[in-house]
C-alpha cells in the first residue's frame, strides 16, 4: 500500500499506481452507480481539449456535428447480424417506461451505426447528396463487468464519425483519411505515438468490411487501442434502404464509414506520461500549462512576489498560455509544489525575493528530460517569449521519450513460439511476427498467452526483412502480425 503521499511504484503495481494517479491527480472518481464514473473539473479540462482539438481537425476535413437519440429500438439493432452478435453481451435495455410496459424495448446506444443509416436512408436521394460527413459527441454505454477509470467503463463520452459515400474507392480514402486523423492528433497533441495498421477478422468492429487501428504502448507494455476506423461497405446501407440514384441514373447502396475515440484517451495519456511522483500533461493538452507559485515570508515580499506574479501571468495569457497563479496563503510552498506536480501541470515559475533582485523567475520542468534540463531561471522581461518555446520543447521531449520507449520495447524477427512466450509472459511489449492468416493459430496464442494480434501494421511500421514463417504453425508466413497483451 502506499502512504498517505507516495505512489505506489509503477515497477511494484502498475495498476494499482494508475487508480491512485487518476484518483490523486483529481481526473476522476468512482460513481454510486457500479461500473461507472465521475469525470472531474481537471480530467475534463483534458477531455475538453481533446475534444477542441480533434472537433477542429474533423470541421477541417469537412465533417458536421449532429446529435442523434440515446435510445435506439431494439428492431434496429436486429437487422444486422453480425452487429447484434459483437454488441448482445454489452446492451443495456429499457423495457419500461412511463409506469407501463414497453411495446418495443429501447437499446441504450452501445454505438449509433444503426440509427444513424436508418436517418441517412432519410437524407440521401442522388449521388449530389454524397458524400455525407457527420460526426457526434456523444456517451455510449457497454454494460462491461470488469471497468477501470477511464480505460473501461459501462458509460463513457466519445465522438464517433459516419459518413456515406458513393463508391467503395472513397469510403477506403475517408476510413484512412481519418485515422491518419487520430495518428496527427495523438503525435502531435498527446504525444502517445501510435502504430498504425489493419484488424484482423476476428478482431474487427462487428458488421465491418475493414477495420484499422491506431495501437499505443503503455509503460507496463501492454497495448491500448486508442482508435478505430472502420470501411463499413454496404452492410447497413442495405439493411436501412440507404440507396442513391447513380450518376447513370441507376440505383446503388452507399458505402459507409465509421470512426471513433473515447475518454480511454485520458487513460492513455496517464500510462504513456506519468511517473512515480503522478501524473505528466503534455503541455498542449494541459488545462494549466503554466502554474505561477510566488514566495515570501512578510507581507512586504508577498505584495511584491504577487504583484510580479500577475504581471508574468498577464504577460502569458497575452501570448495564449493557460497559466494559473497559486496564491494561497494556507499552503506552504513546498506542499503546493507537490501538489501541482501530482497534477502534472508542465511548467513551475518561481518567483521569490532573490528572484526579483536578480530579474528573473525560476522555471522547473515537470520532468526531466533528454536535452531539456529540470530547472533554469528565464529573465523576467523575456518570460512571455520563452516559456512558451520552453512548452514546445517540452511537448517535442515528451513525444520523442515516448517514441523511444516504444521503440526500445518492441521486438522483431521474433520466429521462435518458446521467445514469444517468453516476451509475453515476461516484459511484454510489441512483437513482431509472422503469421499464416489462420483463425486457429491466432486463437491458439489467445488462449495461451492472453496476447493478440494488435494490427497487420502499414509499410512504415513493418520489419524491413519480412518474416517468412508463422509464429505459432511454421508455415507459410502471410502477414507480419504485431501481438501483445491489451487493455
Amino acid at each position: 500500500m502506499a502512504d498517505e503521499q507516495g505512489l505506489t511504484p509503477r515497477a511494484q503495481d502498475f495498476s494499482a499506481w494508475y487508480n491512485e494517479v487518476v484518483l490523486r491527480a483529481e481526473l476522476a472518481d468512482y460513481s454510486p452507480v457500479r461500473g461507472c464514473m465521475v469525470i472531474r473539473p481537471y480530467g475534463y479540462g483534458i477531455w475538453e481539449n481533446m475534444q477542441r482539438a480533434l472537433d477542429g481537425m474533423f470541421k477541417a476535413t469537412g465533417h458536421q456535428n449532429a446529435y442523434f437519440p440515446l435510445f435506439i429500438p431494439m428492431s434496429f439493432l436486429e437487422r444486422e447480424k453480425e452487429h447484434v452478435e459483437g454488441f448482445a453481451p454489452e446492451v443495456a435495455v429499457v423495457t419500461h417506461a412511463g409506469g407501463k410496459e414497453l411495446e418495443e424495448p429501447l437499446v441504450i446506444r452501445p454505438t449509433s451505426e444503426t440509427i444513424i443509416y436508418a436517418m441517412f436512408a432519410k437524407w440521401v436521394q442522388s449521388y449530389r447528396d454524397l458524400p455525407l460527413l457527420i460526426n457526434q459527441w456523444a456517451n455510449v454505454v457497454r454494460w462491461e463487468l470488469r471497468t477501470r477509470l477511464f480505460l473501461r467503463t459501462a458509460e463513457f463520452l466519445w465522438q464517433e464519425g459516419h459518413t456515406a459515400h458513393a463508391s467503395e474507392a472513397e469510403a477506403e480514402e475517408e476510413t484512412l483519411r481519418m485515422l491518419g486523423v487520430y495518428r496527427e492528433f495523438m503525435d502531435d497533441w498527446m504525444a502517445m505515438p501510435p502504430v498504425l495498421g489493419r484488424k484482423t477478422e476476428s478482431e474487427k468492429f462487428a458488421g465491418a468490411l475493414r477495420t484499422y487501428s491506431c495501437e499505443a504502448l503503455m509503460q507496463d507494455n501492454k497495448a491500448l487501442q486508442a482508435a478505430t476506423s472502420h470501411n463499413l461497405g454496404q452492410n447497413f446501407a442495405r439493411q436501412f434502404e440507404l440507396k442513391y440514384q447513380t450518376v447513370t441514373g441507376g440505383e446503388d447502396y452507399a458505402w459507409n464509414t465509421s470512426w471513433g475515440a473515447s475518454t480511454r484517451l485520458v487513460g492513455g495519456l496517464v500510462m504513456t506520461h506519468g511517473d512515480d511522483v503522478g501524473l505528466v500533461v503534455p503541455p498542449q493538452l494541459a488545462p494549466i500549462q503554466v502554474v505561477i507559485v510566488p514566495i515570501y515570508r512578510s507581507e512586504e515580499e508577498r505584495t511584491q512576489t504577487l504583484g510580479a506574479a500577475d504581471q508574468v501571468a498577464a504577460a502569458l495569457r497575452a501570448q495564449q498560455v493557460r497559466v494559473h497563479v497559486d496564491a494561497r496563503d494556507t499552503v506552504k510552498p513546498g506542499a503546493k509544489y507537490f501538489e501541482w506536480e501530482r497534477k502534472g501541470v508542465p511548467l513551475r515559475l518561481e518567483i521569490g525575493p532573490k528572484d526579483l533582485e536578480r530579474g528573473q523567475v525560476m522555471a522547473v520542468r515537470r520532468r526531466e528530460l533528454e536535452g531539456l534540463a529540470r530547472k533554469e531561471p528565464l529573465p523576467m522581461d523575456a518570460v512571455a517569449t520563452l516559456v512558451p518555446q520552453r512548452l514546445g520543447e517540452f511537448q517535442r521531449a515528451l513525444l520523442e521519450a515516448a517514441r523511444r520507449r516504444r521503440e526500445e520495447n518492441s521486438y522483431r524477427g521474433i520466429e521462435s513460439y518458446d521467445r514469444f512466450r517468453e516476451i509475453v509472459e515476461g516484459p511484454g511489449g510489441f512483437i513482431y511476427a509472422g503469421w499464416c492468416g489462420s483463425a486457429a493459430c491466432e486463437a491458439k496464442v489467445k488462449e495461451e498467452t492472453k496476447a493478440t494480434i494488435r494490427c497487420l501494421p502499414f509499410e512504415e511500421f513493418r520489419t524491413p526483412e519480412a518474416p517468412t514463417r508463422c509464429l505459432v504453425c511454421g508455415g507459410e508466413a502471410k502477414h507480419e502480425a504485431v501481438w501483445d497483451r491489451a487493455y
